[in-house]
């Protein structure tokens, strides 16, 4: 086979994949299950894929998405329970701890997906202490204040000379 017809042979074949008639994907106009890939964008920042399609029997166009479906993970709470983990309670707790403004959204944000991708990538079951700990760090370094505010919260202290021993043990480090 000649260059000539290997190039034509694949843009022939991009061509017909172009044009793939899709099957139960429903129009919600005329609910015909035949529909073709009109557009196909990839958004990175929610890994979804988002795809203009159009009925091949009305003719009218729609938008679907497409996302990775995520696994309910459990954690271990300290009781010895399970949970199952919630990403958004970690952000909730940090905004809790934090002032305001000390700690971009932006940045909350990329550690809680951080802890996430840890809990799923484990291979065992984390427990709650775990992602304690990890919060707890991360703090240390952004914001000593929020640290404070979280540890007492999360080490349960019982009275001001346990706030005291924990700002000791922050300054020496």
């Amino acid at each position: 086979m000649g260059y000539l017809q290997t190039t034509t042979a694949c843009i022939s074949l991009v061509y017909r994949t172009q044009r793939v008639v899709y099957k139960n994907m429903r129009c919600p106009f005329c609910s015909c299950d035949t529909t073709k890939v009109v557009d196909k964008r990839d958004n990175r920042e929610d890994s979804s894929t988002r795809r203009r399609r159009q009925c091949l029997r009305c003719g009218k166009r729609f938008t679907t998405y497409e996302r990775i479906e995520k696994v309910d993970i459990s954690i271990v709470k300290k009781d010895g329970s399970l949970e199952k983990f919630d990403v958004e309670k970690i952000i909730k707790g940090i905004k809790r701890a934090i002032n305001q403004h000390s700690i971009p959204d932006s940045d909350i944000y990329a550690f809680a997906e951080e802890v996430e991708k840890h809990v799923f990538n484990s291979e065992e079951p984390i427990s709650s202490r775990d992602i304690g700990v990890m919060i707890l760090n991360w703090l240390r370094e952004k914001d000593p204040l929020a640290y404070i505010r979280f540890a007492s919260v999360y080490k349960d202290f019982k009275d001001l000379n346990d706030i005291k021993e924990e700002i000791a043990n922050l300054e020496k480090k």
